[in-house]
């Protein structure tokens, strides 16, 4: 059994806070997002494509970034079994 398994089994609550925390990173790099000049880099910066775009990078960083917090509680939990 995985740390993450065990970790939901000691806390039921685990998928909840495991969508929270996907929604408020994905939220922070949409938020963090804003303040790209994306008119540098796109011909249309107004544009549909563009706005798609803004959205896939948003929802990408905010997966890695939450990755990295949830894989970080496992490894902290997991610690405990050490000491």
């Amino acid at each position: 059994m995985s740390n993450f398994e065990q970790l939901t089994n000691e806390v039921p609550q685990m998928p909840l806070i495991n969508i929270l925390v996907y929604l408020i990173a994905v939220a922070l790099s949409w938020w963090a997002l804003q303040e790209f000049r994306f008119d540098v880099l796109l011909k249309r910066p107004r544009s549909a494509p563009a706005k798609m775009l803004q959205i896939f990078m948003s929802i990408g960083l905010g997966y890695l970034v939450a990755s990295f917090f949830l894989k970080y509680l496992e490894w902290s939990v997991g610690l405990n079994g050490i000491f």
